[in-house]
């Protein structure tokens, strides 16, 4: 059977040869991302004698802050070009290529080409992820029945990435150089890039440059009530987008600048400071926005969209605090983790990781057979780029497990914790989709309950590891690697309650003219809370200096939870306010 010029039959796995295609460029994407991501904390606070900038901490969360938080903001302009200007293919392809630039940039870790990679990866970003799920949701538009497997089969392409990249990277990164573990980020991402320009034939049409829309097409009509965008409500989204970007960026230019540079320096009023004006005033025009145009929707569609809006905000501060991970958590596993392992311990740890790093190498490698056996004819050098990008994985991966097998003891990159969210997704994963299915399936509310409730167990597990670390203590090495272990898999556990079911809402609670636009708001909340997990890394150092790390987890702890109350106490509420919708 055709979809829009290419032949969808079950090649791979019951799936057609173009989903794996997609596989392996997402997989190289995102071992590109979360490699690089797995180092900057750590470059830039690392000293002048470990090769890094020697920043203080406060300044490298701040820029993590801004940097993630721009990653999902930039979504939302390569979304729109793609829909209305390029097409689908052509934004991938540009993301892809402004990734490999980016982070060909920052193994040069100059501060010029440190700033410029940066920027270029949050635009590549941009351009390449909303746009590779869209190429999927053409592909299979009247293949409904298989698109959940589709999803599946692609979502554990991107946990693949992610493991390798933080795994190989890090490494590289910490043992031998942050420039090798920049450059091999850009390298696969060069794959990646390569491997999809090479056999995007093998999609028809799909992708391809959007027509334009026919100014007579009727469009459907859902029933709702329309309500046009104002003059005023323009206005407002506008001061508030503006002053919100301008908040994002100036906050790590002015700390890390140390006021040189500072763009809200003199917008301060009644003690409150230029920075802080700049982010109320966004947050208040956009709360007027929503205030004032929310009640002019029909019943329903306003009831549904005000759910959406709780919804956001739990998400929200569910990735400020779930997004510790490449920060203060990864600065935990360095500073106060007892990362040398000796005698058994060390053996059964070389053992463990061995296993960890070959059988998944060797699943994923055995997907690649298959699809050589389907497209090496029709696209041999795509084919032969991908080859090759697995012989380079497949010698680094064995060289670092020789080159670890050869010490008498085990120090584990600070990094490596990383991957432990990757691998508790590829496990568990199942098992919650089984739970969605059964008749137990929980509603919305309570899955955000049960959410943050395991980010709240999480964060508690490492404040109870970190209670013997003195406040003001730095570098005290000593805390097991098993409480680490603990916070990755409730988190992990969390995120699969959370994350792979709120864009779901989102598409069930609005009516289709306004998903693109709903979508945007969701990427917002994100980013918000990506920032917001840069704010809290900031306040850590104060709270620990002052009062322990430990206190600092509890307040996580504490948020958690109370969100955690907060989303199953409303829940009759919320399921008023959906109006049917599960």
């Amino acid at each position: 059977m055709a979809t829009n010029g290419v032949e969808i039959k079950p090649e791979v796995l019951g799936h057609p040869s173009q989903l794996f295609v997609l596989f392996f460029t997402e997989m190289w994407e995102r071992f590109s991302y979360y490699g690089m991501r797995a180092l900057l904390v750590m470059f830039f606070t690392a000293s002048l004698m470990e090769g890094g900038w020697g920043w203080p901490k406060e300044h490298a969360y701040a820029i993590f802050g801004t940097y993630t938080s721009l990653v999902y903001l930039s979504t939302i302009l390569g979304g729109y070009m793609a829909d209305k200007k390029i097409g689908y293919r052509m934004a991938v392809l540009i993301g892809a290529l402004l990734m490999t630039i980016g982070h060909a940039c920052m193994a040069v870790e100059t501060p010029f080409f440190i700033y410029a990679g940066l920027t270029a990866l949050v635009f590549g970003s941009g351009f390449f992820k909303p746009n590779m799920t869209s190429i999927i949701s053409e592909m299979y538009k009247n293949h409904s029945e298989k698109k959940d497997g589709a999803y599946t089969i692609f979502y554990m392409g991107v946990n693949a990435g992610a493991f390798l990249g933080i795994l190989l990277c890090g490494y590289l990164g910490e043992k031998v150089g942050w420039s090798i573990g920049f450059g091999l980020a850009g390298i696969f991402m060069l794959f990646g890039l390569l491997q999809f320009w090479l056999a995007q034939d093998i999609f028809g049409t799909i992708g391809l440059k959007p027509e334009k829309e026919d100014p007579n097409k009727v469009i459907e009509d859902d029933g709702a009530k329309r309500n046009p965008f104002t003059t005023l409500d323009k206005i407002l989204a506008a001061l508030a987008a503006v002053l919100g970007l301008a908040w994002i960026i100036n906050d790590p230019v002015s700390k890390i600048s140390n006021g040189a540079t500072n763009i809200a320096a003199s917008l301060g009023v009644g003690g409150i400071s230029g920075s802080n004006v700049l982010i109320l005033t966004a947050l208040a025009c956009f709360v007027i926005l929503l205030v004032t145009r929310i009640p002019r929707y029909d019943r329903v569609t306003r009831d549904r969209m005000l759910s959406v809006i709780f919804f956001a905000v739990v998400t929200t501060f569910f990735w400020a605090l779930f997004e510790q991970a490449p920060g203060s958590l990864t600065i935990f596993a360095k500073e106060n983790t007892n990362r040398v392992l000796e005698g058994n311990s060390a053996m059964t740890f070389k053992i463990v990781n061995s296993m960890m790093t070959i059988i998944p190498l060797a699943i994923i490698t055995w997907v690649l057979s298959k699809l050589f056996k389907q497209t090496f004819g029709r696209f041999a050098a795509s084919n032969i780029v991908l080859a090759m990008s697995f012989v380079i994985i497949w010698a680094i991966a064995l060289w670092m497990l020789y080159t670890e097998f050869g010490k008498e003891v085990a120090e584990i990159p600070a990094s490596w914790f990383g991957i432990l969210n990757s691998l508790f997704i590829i496990a568990f994963a199942p098992l919650f989709s089984k739970w969605w299915e059964s008749k137990y399936n929980p509603s919305a509310n309570m899955k955000y309950a049960i959410g943050m409730l395991l980010l709240g167990l999480g964060m508690a597990v490492v404040a109870v590891g970190s209670a013997g670390i003195a406040p003001g203590a730095t570098a005290t090495v000593g805390v097991s690697i098993f409480w680490l272990v603990f916070v990755y898999l409730f988190h992990t556990l969390g995120e699969l309650c959370v994350s792979p079911v709120a864009l779901s809402y989102v598409s069930k609670l609005v009516p289709g003219r306004m998903i693109a636009f709903m979508f945007a708001m969701w990427y917002i909340a994100v980013a918000i809370g990506m920032k917001l997990a840069g704010v809290f890394g900031e306040m850590s150092e104060g709270i620990a200096a002052e009062h322990g790390l430990s206190h600092f987890f509890w307040i996580l702890t504490a948020i958690a939870i109370g969100f955690a109350i907060f989303s199953a106490v409303s829940a009759p509420i919320i399921r008023k306010l959906m109006h049917g919708i599960r």
